[in-house]
């Protein structure tokens, strides 16, 4: 099944900047295929709802191995069955209407 979705990994007590557990994190879910858009506050993605569960699994087993102790993420998935749905029609782009 196809999915849209949105990842955001927030990890806990690493100190002020989270950066390099971010970078880590979405390559992680980039190396999979999925489409993916990073953005301020998470990552969207495009692909198998099944690859975008499992690379939800695999940031969590790796950040925690790399030294992450805590780790919360805000998953939002959405799915049709009328028609495929791509990241870029979901886009809107105020400076072209």
């Amino acid at each position: 099944m196809r999915a849209l979705a949105e990842i955001q990994v927030i990890p806990i007590g690493v100190g002020v900047s989270v950066r390099r557990e971010v970078i880590r994190a979405h390559d992680i879910i980039r190396k999979t295929g999925l489409t993916t858009e990073l953005h301020a506050y998470g990552t969207n993605v495009e692909g198998d709802l099944d690859t975008i569960l499992h690379a939800v699994k695999a940031v969590h087993e790796t950040l925690h191995a790399g030294g992450t102790t805590r780790l919360t993420t805000a998953l939002k998935i959405g799915t049709r069955t009328d028609k495929e749905s791509r990241l870029q029609d979901k886009l809107f782009d105020p400076l072209s209407s």
